[in-house]
């Protein structure tokens, strides 16, 4: 029987999806082979697992990382003013630099054995979150070297020697390091590069060698201009076969000491106005030893797969541990705000034109700071998240472009003039640097995240794309057999379940044990409803599209934003139950729920309207239902979510505690110090009102105490400061940045331009 469906059923197939379904390039492969899969997985399946993914430990510091954030961070967070780095001096102050080298902040990820820290990714995730609430010059900084980069690549790849030479130089900052990847021609698709390195024979230390002779340019590279080794991708060339026999083995990855002749450092770019170390990279006939590869002749031609590799860890933690801290003190200090500006005698916070946008803010806080748990958990497993770190990078990085302009609507003009006691104007001109860099969210979304994931993820069709491409066609029509029929019967279960919960609005999905009766439980279940029609339409874009899913963009990007946000609704769920299931918090849990369910609605809506077979789509609406009623969050729910991070509670000081102890920005402090103030007179405040009388008027009527008036008139004073803007005269004004109001201009030709 299973001779015959082979032959008589599956081989017809097989020979179709051969023609209809591109074979994997290299780097395709090479960059699904890197990472592995997880929750991600869970989501593809159509029917996760919740009591799989509850049972995965929350990610905790150890004593020494809790020490390490007690003290050098909070002492380094003191020495920092922001406003200097970026407006005044261009640059970290060389203390400063002293300190992080001798704390070893640039050895966070090296292992103790080499003078690290050997910290876990929940660890560098917590310090880089907590300097990007002070300085975000200073978190990038320190989080370079700990993210893609030699450290993490010679861990990962290293030959023993150039662990034992450049770990501990690295660790303890005598080295410091840069990596090499953008080019001039090729940005997010880095395989384009034209930076070149021949394989040769020529002098090294005095002897002649093998080794590489290297020419490349490169841009956009975070500590360039300071950088003492410079880790660099480029395309291997040897001509002469002294590798082997392939004249062109690809992109390699390589040591760089960056006091080699013909290596050029230095120049600064100025990314958005704020002063991080960043510049570009040239070289011309710079000469390193064939030992110089990372991991040594080997590793020739696998420098796609390190960075693959190595994307995976970084852009899980790095990029959201900075989007973390933006949403957290977008909604701290909107929060504090909106409770001390008041217009028409009331707090602004009480305006429901406020509260909508403080309501979005908590949620975007919390669920940001969710996922990038629940992501350093399974980082903290030892697994590659190829899939989930792309998609923290891109998502976090958007919704905190969403929190910060959120922010900047509530506080409005005092957001807007820039000085000293701004705290949010940093944040909001360093957006556009997190959505870029580490892969532009553009590319990311529409090509890595449902494209890649879909393939690596899917419980089936990476293993039938890799019996498509079985050079051995009778071995690879056996494995298509047996792969194919199980899809088709995943497929019919994922169709059957999708349409069982969309029709009875999910009442029977499942639900862990534990919120089988508690409030809870319906997110859960509506969750797996949305997981379960997000997975037939993946299924069903893949039978009907094919290969061509590729150049559909905007309809895998909306495929990746309902990945996203199942992710992300999962890690509200789970934070909620690892921290006590609190019921202050829930609120703010189903908001966020609600909130994403209405979007994958919509989502799945548009989806389903632009797929190219009229057929498939008829079905899917049939089979999903996504114009079901998906109400965004009621206005009761969004005014009780504002109270939450408008007034004081558990609930706010679980959001943004971080941001109450020492160490703060100076408009952090004084802000913190007038909230306080206000909770401290909110009785006295609620008597005036109901007299409607100034506190003058009371005192003079005896109705108040001069106590009373003064604790009203201090309060009133630091408000004062809170609301206020800076200023300058012009001799301050000319001794700010940047440097190139006086530096020679360039000018261009009229002839040249056109």
């Amino acid at each position: 029987m299973s001779s015959f469906r082979r032959n008589r059923v599956s081989k017809p197939i097989f020979h179709w999806a051969k023609g209809a379904m591109p074979g994997l390039s290299q780097t395709e492969r090479e960059a699904l082979e890197a990472g592995e899969v997880w929750w991600d997985a869970e989501l593809f399946s159509g029917n996760p697992d919740w009591n799989k993914l509850l049972t995965v430990r929350a990610p905790v510091l150890t004593p020494e990382e809790q020490a390490f954030l007690d003290g050098p961070c909070v002492k380094l967070c003191e020495m920092l003013d922001d406003w200097t780095i970026n407006r005044i001096d261009g640059d970290i102050s060389p203390a400063i630099w002293d300190f992080m080298r001798k704390e070893r902040f640039f050895g966070m990820i090296i292992a103790r054995e080499y003078g690290g820290l050997g910290f876990s990714a929940f660890a560098h995730s917590q310090v880089v979150r907590r300097l990007s609430m002070v300085s975000i010059p200073a978190a990038v900084t320190v989080m370079v070297p700990n993210s893609l980069g030699p450290g993490e690549l010679l861990h990962l790849f290293g030959t023993q020697d150039q662990k034992d030479h450049w770990l501990p130089r690295l660790a303890d900052g005598r080295a410091l390091p840069a990596f090499g990847l953008t080019s001039d021609e090729a940005g997010s698709d880095a395989a384009a590069m034209r930076d070149v390195g021949v394989v040769c024979r020529g002098e090294w230390q005095g002897s002649e060698v093998l080794g590489i002779r290297l020419n490349w340019a490169k841009r956009y590279i975070t500590l360039a201009p300071v950088c003492t080794l410079l880790g660099l991708a480029f395309k291997l060339e040897d001509p002469d076969g002294l590798l082997g026999d392939d004249p062109e083995p690809g992109i390699t990855c390589a040591l760089v000491p960056t006091d080699l002749p013909g290596v050029e450092i230095g120049r600064r770019h100025i990314p958005s106005g704020t002063m991080f170390q960043n510049g570009p990279t040239s070289g011309k006939d710079v000469f390193i030893p064939i030992e110089n590869i990372i991991g040594g002749a080997d590793q020739a031609g696998k420098g796609w797969m390190m960075l693959m590799s190595a994307l995976a860890a970084g852009r899980g933690v790095s990029l959201p541990s900075l989007a973390c801290a933006a949403t957290t003190l977008a909604a701290h200090s909107s929060g504090a705000y909106a409770r001390l500006r008041e217009q028409f005698n009331l707090p602004i916070a009480k305006f429901g034109g406020i509260q909508e946008p403080l309501a979005r803010l908590a949620a975007n806080a919390y669920s940001v700071e969710a996922a990038r748990h629940l992501t350093c958990a399974g980082l903290d497993e030892g697994r590659a998240l190829s899939v989930i770190s792309a998609l923290m990078k891109y998502s976090a990085t958007d919704r905190m472009r969403a929190a910060i302009n959120d922010a900047m609507d509530i506080h409005a003009g005092k957001a807007v003039i820039d000085g000293p006691s701004n705290y949010l104007s940093a944040c909001y001109r360093a957006v556009p640097i997190g959505v870029t860099v580490e892969g532009a969210n553009i590319v990311t979304r529409s090509l890595m995240v449902f494209g890649q994931g879909a393939i690596r993820a899917h419980p089936h069709l990476l293993d039938e794309i890799l019996a498509l491409g079985n050079e051995q066609k009778d071995a690879g029509l056996a494995a298509f057999d047996t792969h194919f029929w199980r899809h088709v019967a995943h497929s019919i279960r994922t169709t059957a379940r999708s349409f069982g919960r969309a029709i009875t609005g999910a009442r029977f999905a499942p639900a862990p044990l534990s919120a089988t009766e508690a409030r809870d439980a319906p997110l859960y279940r509506e969750l797996s409803r949305w997981s379960a029609a997000f997975a037939i339409t993946a299924d069903i874009a893949f039978l009907t599209i094919g290969g061509g899913l590729k150049r559909m963009e905007m309809l895998s990007g909306r495929m990746a934003d309902i990945l996203s946000e199942l992710y992300f609704t999962s890690a509200v769920l789970k934070r909620w139950q690892d921290e006590g299931r609190n019921v202050e918090d829930f609120d703010l849990v189903a908001y966020a729920a609600r909130q994403s369910f209405a979007r994958i609605s919509a989502l799945l809506d548009e989806t389903i309207a632009n797929f190219p077979s009229r057929g498939a789509a008829v079905m899917l609406r049939l089979v999903t239902r996504p114009r079901a009623v998906q109400r965004a969050p009621s206005d009761a729910l969004t005014a009780r979510c504002a109270a939450l991070i408008s007034a004081p509670g558990p609930t706010r000081d679980r959001l943004t505690g971080d941001l109450t102890g020492s160490g703060q920005s100076l408009g952090i402090a004084t802000l913190n110090v007038a909230f306080e103030k206000s909770i401290a007179a909110d009785g006295l405040r609620r008597r005036l009102r109901e007299l409607g009388m100034r506190p003058e008027q009371a005192l003079e009527a005896g109705l108040l105490t001069q106590a009373e008036k003064a604790q009203l008139d201090e309060l009133a004073q630091v408000v004062a400061k809170v609301i206020t803007v800076d200023d300058f005269s012009p001799e301050e004004f000319a001794a700010m940045l940047p440097p190139s109001r006086n530096a020679p201009r360039k000018t261009v030709p009229k002839e040249a331009a056109e």
